[in-house]
Protein backbone atom coordinates (compact mmCIF):
# COMPACT_ATOMS: atom_id res chain seq x y z
CA UNK A 1 0.00 0.00 0.00
CA UNK A 2 2.90 2.10 0.43
CA UNK A 3 4.71 1.17 -2.57
CA UNK A 4 1.26 1.82 -4.19
CA UNK A 5 0.79 5.62 -2.40
CA UNK A 6 4.19 6.79 -3.32
CA UNK A 7 3.75 5.80 -7.20
CA UNK A 8 0.49 8.28 -7.19
CA UNK A 9 2.57 10.88 -5.61
CA UNK A 10 5.11 10.60 -8.26
CA UNK A 11 2.60 10.47 -10.99
CA UNK A 12 0.26 13.66 -10.04
CA UNK A 13 4.04 15.61 -9.54
CA UNK A 14 5.33 15.09 -13.10
CA UNK A 15 2.90 17.57 -14.79
CA UNK A 16 3.71 20.19 -11.70
CA UNK A 17 7.59 19.58 -12.20
CA UNK A 18 7.40 19.62 -15.87
CA UNK A 19 5.86 23.06 -15.86
CA UNK A 20 8.45 24.00 -13.04
CA UNK A 21 10.89 23.21 -15.47
CA UNK A 22 9.43 24.78 -18.44
CA UNK A 23 9.08 27.82 -16.46
CA UNK A 24 13.05 27.94 -15.61
CA UNK A 25 14.31 26.84 -19.49
CA UNK A 26 11.78 29.93 -20.83
CA UNK A 27 13.02 32.19 -18.32
CA UNK A 28 16.41 31.54 -19.07
CA UNK A 29 16.23 32.13 -22.76
CA UNK A 30 14.70 35.18 -21.80
CA UNK A 31 17.40 36.39 -19.95
CA UNK A 32 19.83 35.04 -21.89
CA UNK A 33 19.00 36.15 -25.15
CA UNK A 34 17.23 39.34 -24.08
CA UNK A 35 20.18 40.84 -21.66
CA UNK A 36 22.69 39.07 -23.78
CA UNK A 37 22.04 41.23 -26.59
CA UNK A 38 22.38 44.02 -24.55
CA UNK A 39 26.11 43.13 -22.88
CA UNK A 40 26.79 41.98 -26.60
CA UNK A 41 26.01 45.17 -27.71
CA UNK A 42 28.14 47.19 -24.89
CA UNK A 43 30.75 44.69 -25.95
CA UNK A 44 30.89 45.20 -29.93
CA UNK A 45 30.60 48.87 -29.72
CA UNK A 46 26.92 49.40 -30.60
CA UNK A 47 26.63 46.21 -33.41
CA UNK A 48 23.02 44.89 -32.40
CA UNK A 49 21.61 48.81 -31.44
CA UNK A 50 18.89 49.49 -29.32
CA UNK A 51 16.08 48.87 -31.56
CA UNK A 52 17.88 45.10 -31.93
CA UNK A 53 17.90 44.68 -28.69
CA UNK A 54 14.10 45.48 -28.21
CA UNK A 55 13.28 42.74 -30.91
CA UNK A 56 15.35 40.30 -28.93
CA UNK A 57 13.21 40.62 -26.28
CA UNK A 58 10.24 40.33 -27.99
CA UNK A 59 11.72 37.37 -30.29
CA UNK A 60 12.54 35.31 -27.27
CA UNK A 61 9.35 36.02 -26.10
CA UNK A 62 7.26 35.08 -29.00
CA UNK A 63 9.16 31.67 -29.31
CA UNK A 64 8.98 30.73 -25.74
CA UNK A 65 5.45 31.17 -25.67
CA UNK A 66 5.08 28.97 -28.89
CA UNK A 67 7.15 26.44 -27.54
CA UNK A 68 6.54 26.24 -23.93
CA UNK A 69 2.88 27.91 -23.92
CA UNK A 70 1.11 24.53 -23.69
CA UNK A 71 3.36 23.24 -20.82
CA UNK A 72 3.84 25.77 -18.60
CA UNK A 73 2.05 29.03 -19.87
CA UNK A 74 5.02 30.55 -20.28
CA UNK A 75 4.58 33.29 -17.97
CA UNK A 76 8.28 33.85 -17.96
CA UNK A 77 7.05 36.84 -15.37
CA UNK A 78 6.48 36.57 -11.40
CA UNK A 79 4.23 39.36 -11.98
CA UNK A 80 2.22 37.02 -14.96
CA UNK A 81 2.09 34.31 -12.66
CA UNK A 82 0.40 36.75 -9.99
CA UNK A 83 -1.56 38.79 -11.64
CA UNK A 84 -3.19 35.12 -13.17
CA UNK A 85 -3.52 33.79 -9.49
CA UNK A 86 -5.40 37.10 -8.79
CA UNK A 87 -7.40 36.39 -12.12
CA UNK A 88 -8.49 33.33 -10.89
CA UNK A 89 -7.22 31.47 -13.70
CA UNK A 90 -4.02 30.21 -12.07
CA UNK A 91 -3.77 27.77 -8.99
CA UNK A 92 -2.18 29.62 -5.43
CA UNK A 93 -0.65 26.16 -5.09
CA UNK A 94 1.23 26.55 -8.06
CA UNK A 95 2.64 30.34 -7.76
CA UNK A 96 5.60 29.66 -5.07
CA UNK A 97 6.84 26.94 -7.26
CA UNK A 98 6.49 29.03 -10.45
CA UNK A 99 8.33 32.42 -9.25
CA UNK A 100 10.88 30.38 -7.84
CA UNK A 101 11.29 28.53 -11.26
CA UNK A 102 11.55 32.18 -12.75
CA UNK A 103 14.07 33.60 -10.48
CA UNK A 104 16.30 30.19 -10.81
CA UNK A 105 16.02 30.38 -14.69
CA UNK A 106 17.08 34.36 -14.74
CA UNK A 107 20.20 33.94 -12.51
CA UNK A 108 21.30 31.02 -14.11
CA UNK A 109 21.58 32.77 -17.13
CA UNK A 110 23.47 36.32 -15.66
CA UNK A 111 25.71 33.63 -13.81
CA UNK A 112 26.28 32.16 -17.64
CA UNK A 113 26.55 35.53 -19.13
CA UNK A 114 28.91 36.50 -16.25
CA UNK A 115 31.41 33.27 -17.33
CA UNK A 116 31.21 34.54 -20.92
CA UNK A 117 31.58 38.50 -20.27
CA UNK A 118 33.19 38.64 -17.28
CA UNK A 119 33.97 42.30 -17.47
CA UNK A 120 30.77 43.82 -18.21
CA UNK A 121 29.70 45.89 -15.17
CA UNK A 122 25.98 45.47 -15.45
CA UNK A 123 25.22 42.05 -17.10
CA UNK A 124 21.63 44.01 -18.39
CA UNK A 125 20.61 45.17 -15.19
CA UNK A 126 17.71 47.67 -15.67
CA UNK A 127 18.68 51.08 -14.15
CA UNK A 128 16.68 54.40 -14.59
CA UNK A 129 17.59 56.88 -16.84
CA UNK A 130 16.33 59.50 -14.77
CA UNK A 131 14.31 59.88 -11.14
CA UNK A 132 13.37 56.84 -9.34
CA UNK A 133 9.42 57.57 -9.43
CA UNK A 134 9.67 58.34 -13.04
CA UNK A 135 10.55 54.84 -13.91
CA UNK A 136 8.60 53.50 -11.08
CA UNK A 137 5.88 55.14 -12.98
CA UNK A 138 6.80 53.82 -16.36
CA UNK A 139 7.24 50.25 -15.46
CA UNK A 140 3.99 50.19 -13.71
CA UNK A 141 1.93 51.67 -16.67
CA UNK A 142 4.04 49.13 -19.41
CA UNK A 143 3.44 46.09 -17.26
CA UNK A 144 -0.15 46.86 -16.89
CA UNK A 145 -0.44 47.54 -20.74
CA UNK A 146 1.18 44.00 -21.18
CA UNK A 147 -0.70 41.77 -18.80
CA UNK A 148 -4.04 43.53 -20.08
CA UNK A 149 -3.08 42.03 -23.33
CA UNK A 150 -1.56 38.76 -22.02
CA UNK A 151 -5.04 38.17 -19.89
CA UNK A 152 -7.21 39.22 -23.54
CA UNK A 153 -5.03 36.86 -25.50
CA UNK A 154 -4.28 33.72 -23.48
CA UNK A 155 -6.60 30.96 -23.08
CA UNK A 156 -7.13 30.43 -19.09
CA UNK A 157 -3.26 31.03 -17.77
CA UNK A 158 -2.13 29.41 -20.87
CA UNK A 159 -0.50 31.64 -23.51
CA UNK A 160 -1.45 29.04 -26.37
CA UNK A 161 -3.40 30.65 -28.89
CA UNK A 162 -2.77 31.08 -32.39
CA UNK A 163 -1.93 34.77 -32.04
CA UNK A 164 -0.75 34.84 -28.32
CA UNK A 165 2.91 34.50 -28.99
CA UNK A 166 2.92 37.17 -31.53
CA UNK A 167 0.81 39.71 -29.55
CA UNK A 168 3.23 39.06 -26.68
CA UNK A 169 6.26 39.38 -28.19
CA UNK A 170 5.08 42.34 -30.11
CA UNK A 171 4.38 44.15 -27.19
CA UNK A 172 7.47 43.41 -25.15
CA UNK A 173 9.56 44.73 -28.56
CA UNK A 174 7.47 47.86 -28.52
CA UNK A 175 7.59 49.02 -25.33
CA UNK A 176 11.41 47.83 -24.93
CA UNK A 177 11.69 50.26 -28.59
CA UNK A 178 10.63 53.27 -26.64
CA UNK A 179 11.14 53.52 -22.75
CA UNK A 180 13.82 51.33 -22.86
CA UNK A 181 16.35 54.27 -22.79
CA UNK A 182 14.44 55.74 -20.13
CA UNK A 183 13.74 52.59 -17.40
CA UNK A 184 14.95 49.88 -19.04
CA UNK A 185 11.30 48.31 -19.83
CA UNK A 186 11.61 45.07 -17.68
CA UNK A 187 8.24 44.71 -16.68
CA UNK A 188 9.88 41.15 -15.08
CA UNK A 189 10.92 41.07 -11.54
CA UNK A 190 12.92 37.77 -12.22
CA UNK A 191 14.54 39.60 -15.39
CA UNK A 192 16.00 42.92 -13.61
CA UNK A 193 16.61 40.54 -10.03
CA UNK A 194 18.83 38.15 -11.51
CA UNK A 195 21.37 40.54 -13.36
CA UNK A 196 21.18 42.94 -10.33
CA UNK A 197 22.57 40.42 -7.95
CA UNK A 198 25.16 38.81 -9.76
CA UNK A 199 26.21 42.34 -11.01
CA UNK A 200 25.96 43.47 -7.35
CA UNK A 201 23.74 46.19 -8.48
CA UNK A 202 21.38 46.40 -6.16
CA UNK A 203 20.16 50.08 -5.53
CA UNK A 204 17.57 50.61 -7.62
CA UNK A 205 15.87 47.01 -7.98
CA UNK A 206 12.77 47.65 -5.58
CA UNK A 207 11.15 49.54 -8.50
CA UNK A 208 11.81 46.53 -10.87
CA UNK A 209 9.96 44.36 -8.01
CA UNK A 210 7.50 46.41 -7.14
CA UNK A 211 6.30 48.36 -9.78
CA UNK A 212 5.73 45.48 -12.63
CA UNK A 213 3.95 43.58 -9.49
CA UNK A 214 1.35 46.78 -9.47
CA UNK A 215 1.10 47.65 -12.86
CA UNK A 216 0.23 43.47 -13.62
CA UNK A 217 -2.23 43.24 -11.04
CA UNK A 218 -4.04 46.65 -11.61
CA UNK A 219 -4.77 45.26 -15.26
CA UNK A 220 -6.70 42.05 -13.78
CA UNK A 221 -10.06 44.31 -12.05
CA UNK A 222 -9.76 46.60 -15.32
CA UNK A 223 -9.88 43.49 -17.72
CA UNK A 224 -12.67 41.98 -15.70
CA UNK A 225 -14.84 45.09 -16.07
CA UNK A 226 -14.10 45.39 -19.43
CA UNK A 227 -14.99 42.00 -20.35
CA UNK A 228 -18.13 42.04 -18.19
CA UNK A 229 -19.20 45.02 -20.14
CA UNK A 230 -18.44 43.50 -23.18
CA UNK A 231 -21.02 40.01 -22.07
CA UNK A 232 -23.67 41.88 -20.90
CA UNK A 233 -23.53 44.04 -24.46
CA UNK A 234 -23.91 40.81 -26.44
CA UNK A 235 -26.77 39.45 -24.05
Amino acid sequence: MALAAHRVVAVVNIPTMRNYLAELIGTFALVFCGTGAIVIDQQSGGSITHVGIAITFGLIVMSMIYSLGSISGAHLNPAVSIAFTIAGRFSPKLLPGYIASQVAGALLASLVLRSLFPANVLLGATMPAGTDMQSFTMELILTFFLMLVIVNVAIGSKEQGMFAGLAIGAVVALEAMFAGPVCGASMNPARSLAPAIVSGHLEHIWIYLVAPTIGAALAIPTWKYLTSGHRKDQQ
